[in-house]
């Protein structure tokens, strides 16, 4: 089964931008769809972006414009490159790994917190 650690998280203020890392192992990473998650304080998680193992990609409408994903293979790592960030932004980012729709790999998270 794949690991996953993301990177990347901290304090930026609106405006700003961030880029996580989620460095994967344990799995031929290239045979996973991989996507970046979020969780807010008292809210539910929410599917942001998804990569697929063909480079195809997906992003939630709250995102799109400002975030990308994308993933290096040869590298085993997939990015967020967040910009034009929010404080509605502000959340517990997580990486996971799957195949479709079906997640098989959840990192730990990190935290992106947007303010002034």
């Amino acid at each position: 089964q794949v690991q996953l650690v993301e990177s990347g998280g901290g304090l930026v203020q609106p405006g700003g931008s961030l880029r996580l890392s989620c460095a994967a192992s344990g799995s031929v990473f290239s045979m996973y769809d991989m996507a970046w998650y979020r969780q807010a304080p008292g809210k539910q998680r929410e599917l942001v972006a998804v990569i697929t193992t063909g480079s195809n990609t997906n992003y939630a409408d709250s995102v799109k414009g400002r975030f990308t994903i994308a993933r290096d293979n040869a590298k085993s790592t997939v990015y967020l490159q967040m910009n034009s960030l929010k404080p509605e932004d502000t959340a517990v980012y997580y990486c996971t790994a799957g195949k479709v729709t079906i997640v098989l790999s959840w990192g730990r998270g990190t935290q992106v917190t947007v303010s002034a």
